[in-house]
């Protein structure tokens, strides 16, 4: 049996917070940076969403449906395609209609509600399937949470969702002496398929591309074909941020044409094909169960929460937040939902990550604010403003 590969591409831009002073509080309930927004999604949109999608809608059609791959796609960022590049919606349009590509299902605004509230995460689950099926014509069947967020537990809430196909991160500490290339059971739901990311050849194009002084330097098609080849198991998962290709990897390095030249390289012997998720979990069976009983990411060296939830600042943000929505479900109030959604992002907390060493300089990449402390600072007005409007709802009711 051939080897597969299963491509998956990771879409998502935050809704940014503007500077929120003290003294705004109460006083002016707009929370958005709508000219940074606006400005970054164009920006990305040129570098890398435009051209990505022409080149891989370029390869579906010159391999006549062989090439296939997947993509994620959060709310926060649909709703900023529509708003500022519907040019883009347009494109990931296109290539819904090719047949080739399947488009998952997470949580609508890229949050953390996993781990933090059962009805907010079904809430955010059953909206961003609604918004798939309305943009792509698909139902998703397949499921990953943000950030590759999984534990047995998280599992099953999503298998109770409907979704018997989950994508998560092949951590070592998890795997152990088992390779990530073989689909694995949640051990909880022996009915759930997990498919694992392969963090090494993953990483090779997401992390280490345009690094001259990777000993793997230049990576070309044929070599990349080579260390998939060699690799055990029945297919390769190959996860990745979309904004890898000309936002984190500038196109100098020659990572669109690595990308372009790939497909045609992979198919032309036979011996490799291109398998979406729900394929791969239908065409391979369990080898056994993998117990996650703490959650994973793919974020960081750890492979943990801890980019999020790993310091008082973030605990303080997450706690005081989610705290709200026994509140909230009180309203029908959807201007008031929108804002908390947008709250909810896990950007928010990632901005006051206080992480050094390997992981520091990638923090930091993401990061528009000058210090964690001031992430803090700034979100904290921000939610301070909110749960005064929550209270005035309230009161009013």
């Amino acid at each position: 049996m051939a080897k597969s590969i299963c491509l998956y591409f990771q879409v998502h831009q935050p809704t940014r917070l503007r500077l929120y002073r003290f003294f705004d509080i109460g006083k002016d309930s707009h929370y958005y940076d709508d000219f940074q927004n606006r400005t970054i999604l164009k920006r990305i949109a040129q570098k890398c969403y435009l051209p990505m999608n022409e080149l891989l809608l370029k390869a579906i059609k010159a391999y006549k449906g062989e090439f296939k791959v997947a993509f994620s796609i959060s709310g926060s960022a649909l709703e900023q395609f529509e708003r500022y590049a519907p040019e883009v919606l347009d494109s990931f349009k296109a290539l819904a209609d090719t047949g080739c590509v399947e488009f998952l299902c997470e949580t609508y605004y890229h949050s953390l509600a996993a781990v933090a509230s059962g009805s907010e995460f079904q809430f955010q689950v059953q909206k961003h399937k609604e918004a798939i099926e309305h943009y792509f014509g698909q139902t998703p069947v397949s499921f990953r949470n943000t950030e590759l967020i999984y534990s047995d537990a998280i599992g099953r809430q999503v298998y109770e969702l409907g979704f018997k196909t989950m994508l998560t991160e092949g951590a070592r500490h998890i795997m152990g002496w088992r390779s990530p290339n073989y689909v694995y059971n949640n051990d909880l739901v022996e009915g759930q398929k997990l498919l694992l990311r392969n963090y090494s050849l993953s990483d090779d194009i997401a992390f280490r591309f345009g690094d001259r002084n990777w000993a793997g330097w230049p990576l070309t098609a044929e070599k990349f074909k080579s260390w998939v080849s060699a690799a055990e198991g029945d297919y390769v998962g190959l996860f990745m941020d979309y904004e890898t290709f000309g936002e984190h990897t500038d196109k100098a390095s020659g990572i669109f044409d690595f990308m372009a030249a790939l497909p045609g390289e992979i198919l032309k012997d036979g011996k490799i094909r291109f398998l979406t998720p729900k394929e791969v979990a239908a065409e391979f069976k369990s080898v056994g169960d993998l117990s996650v009983p703490n959650a994973i990411s793919w974020a960081d060296e750890e492979r943990d929460l801890t980019a999020w939830l790993g310091n008082d600042l973030q605990n303080e943000a997450f706690n005081k937040l989610y705290s709200l929505r026994e509140k909230l479900s009180l309203l029908d109030n959807p201007v008031l939902w929108a804002d908390y959604g947008h709250l909810s992002e896990s950007d928010h907390l990632y901005y006051m990550c206080t992480k050094f060493f390997t992981d520091g300089d990638m923090h930091k990449y993401f990061n528009p604010y000058a210090s964690p402390y001031e992430a803090f600072i700034n979100y904290m007005n921000v939610l301070s403003d909110f749960i005064i409007r929550v209270n005035d709802a309230i009161a009013v009711k």
